[in-house]
């Protein structure tokens, strides 16, 4: 997956694929080629030619599969090649993709990682399958204006993540993936409604102190979560009993009405004094140019897994807000911080026409993907 805006020039329509800058820079500019190009001709007679690859337009396929859905094909693959195979064509995407060499990496654990997602994206270089994507409805109780940003995923690069908003919730969407998590996943998790509070600068410094502090938040949702499923079991063992409706239970209520207060109190605060904010020892950042002071944290989840998304868990970690634009997230297990940058370009007919039909796309995309 990847966000390929579609833009009528003339007699053409040019499906235009969007990449995020080279890493680690997440506060550059978006990059984008064409894909593909469909010359309309008279009398409703169109061609279609494939853009991929470095020998020019070459001829290609459109098929319509469903509404929201088409797919296009390559019928000239050569094109894609490079006389001096594989080995070129790697060396010329990582110059392209990441703006480097394979001399500038030391890392061999690096080096295998980036080579792997050449293999994992060049697999689909011939027949592409392109599905609708909403940007996600706003609401003035969101903490910031939802959309996609592009994150630091460690020696995957930068990935492009959608950040929406669901109640006392917020989600980061990947949109595009990577060889461990694919895209559709829901790589971050941000409760809303378990605010982190940070110690001064100088035991933030302790990763330790950090971790104390998060696992503990971590504690508490889980002894909510186990109270709440216990609640529920009583609710419905009394509905059995009563052979009807119970109503609900009042300590329930009130406990839920407040929660929600607070969490609405949280969120709405936008305008609160910022703190200081640095990384603690030991976290590895792509970026070391991320800002120095944040607005709030909350406690959340993050998506990690094997290779071929294998044993994927949701792990703890935190969620550090910035500004409107910037927010970073602390993947406690991986001792990893990832950077996300808001991605200003403005996408034409993408809003969604209802906060149901985007539920429904974003719950369709993860079949999508894996």
């Amino acid at each position: 997956l990847c966000p390929v805006p579609l833009q009528v020039d003339g007699l053409f329509i040019i499906g235009w694929m969007y990449l995020p800058p080279h890493d680690p820079h997440v506060d550059d500019p978006m990059r984008f080629k064409p894909l593909f190009r469909i010359h309309l001709m008279e009398r409703k007679c169109a061609t279609v030619e494939c853009m991929y690859g470095h020998k020019g337009p070459h001829n290609g396929h459109i098929q319509i599969v469903k509404k929201d859905e088409f797919s296009t094909k390559c019928n000239q693959t050569d094109h894609h090649r490079m006389s001096g195979g594989r080995q070129e064509e790697f060396r010329t995407w990582l110059r392209e993709e990441w703006g480097r060499t394979l001399e500038d990496i030391f890392h061999e654990h690096m080096q295998e990682l980036i080579l792997m997602k050449f293999i994992y994206t060049s697999q689909y270089d011939n027949c592409l399958t392109y599905r609708r994507i909403y940007l996600p409805p706003s609401s003035p109780e969101d903490l910031i204006q939802p959309g996609l940003f592009k994150g630091t995923y460690g020696s995957h690069g930068l990935e492009i993540v959608m950040l929406s908003f669901h109640g006392k919730k917020a989600k980061g969407t990947k949109i595009t993936g990577d060889p461990n998590i694919p895209a559709g996943q829901q790589t971050v998790e941000i409760d809303l409604a378990h605010p982190v509070q940070l110690p001064d600068v100088e035991n933030l410094r302790d990763f330790s102190e950090l971790s104390r502090i998060v696992l503990e938040v971590q504690e508490q949702v889980r002894r909510e979560e186990q109270e709440r499923e216990q609640r529920q079991e009583e609710e419905e063992h009394s509905q059995q009993a009563a052979s009807q409706p119970a109503s609900p239970l009042g300590g329930e209520g009130a406990e839920g009405e407040e929660t929600a207060a607070g969490a609405e109190g949280t969120t709405q605060d936008k305008a609160s004094a910022s703190q200081p904010f640095v990384l603690p020892m030991g976290v590895i950042s792509r970026n070391e140019d991320y800002p120095r002071s944040c607005r709030v944290c909350f406690y959340g989840t993050g998506l990690i897994a094997g290779h071929g998304f294998t044993s994927p868990e949701r792990t703890p970690g935190v969620f550090v807000l910035f500004d409107d634009d910037r927010f970073g997230f602390i993947w406690l297990e991986l001792k990893s911080f990832s950077l996300y940058s808001r991605i200003k370009v403005s996408f034409q007919n993408a809003q969604a026409p209802s906060r149901e039909a985007f539920d429904e796309m974003l719950k369709n995309i993860q079949p999508l993907a894996t």
